[in-house]
């Protein structure tokens, strides 16, 4: 990409969809789907907490056509490493794991959908493909139903590149995780990342109780 098209892509997600959208429009799929990233911390939350600047969510790479035919009047460009593939031709599925859906009428990006290594019935994880997990134990629900990845998860994905945003999410989402939660996410930073900063923070005494899953703003993102 250009440094110019890098500029734009601000603009191109500006109109991205909410949760509440996405899974209005992906009622009654067949394959696990769930939010992904600083949305799903926010749905963990109860409330959305800060502006996001896209939507992500993720499904077991051999469901993605299924998700691809729910949207027949869009299109879906696969993205990574600096590079669009307008079209998301074979090649291009299969050196990324990102593809945005794209309004063909504006250019406009509305969700990013990943496509995630597994093993029939078992998440994968794609920084270390020893951590597997049932997608039963790894996806969650808001009371009114929209699924997202446990907060733990989301956070070993944020810590790699621990940018200023990852970090703001850590401190406000750790607070409200479970004891068991915490543990997990200590074991998988030792694993995937030792010597991690964040891991001296999981230590601190949590709350007694876990937040109970609540109902995210549906309201429209601000970036």
């Amino acid at each position: 990409m250009s440094p110019d098209a890098i500029r734009s892509l601000d603009a191109r997600w500006s109109s991205c969809w909410t949760p509440n959208e996405v899974a209005r429009r992906l009622a009654g799929l067949g394959t696990p789907w769930y939010v992904a990233g600083g949305w799903a911390l926010d749905l963990f939350r109860g409330r959305q907490t800060r502006p996001h600047a896209d939507i992500e969510i993720a499904v077991p790479a051999a469901g993605f056509p299924e998700v691809r035919r729910r949207f027949p009047g869009h299109v879906f460009d696969a993205a990574g490493s600096g590079h669009i593939w307008e079209g998301a031709p074979p090649e291009a599925l299969a050196a990324v794991h990102q593809t945005w859906l794209r309004d063909p009428a504006t250019g406009n990006y509305l969700l990013d959908v990943f496509r995630e290594p597994h093993d029939a019935d078992t998440w994968v994880c794609r920084r270390d493909e020893a951590i597997r997990l049932p997608y039963g134990d790894i996806v969650h629900h808001t009371r009114d139903g929209i699924p997202y990845l446990a907060p733990e998860l989301v956070l070993l994905f944020k810590a790699k590149h621990a940018r200023a945003k990852d970090g703001a999410d850590f401190e406000a989402t750790v607070p409200h995780m479970a004891p068991a939660q915490r543990k997990t996410l200590a074991g998988l930073l030792a694993r995937v990342h030792p010597g991690h900063p964040w891991a001296s923070a999981l230590h601190r005494p949590g709350p007694k109780a876990p937040v109970r899953c609540g109902r995210a703003t549906g309201g429209t993102p601000d970036a």
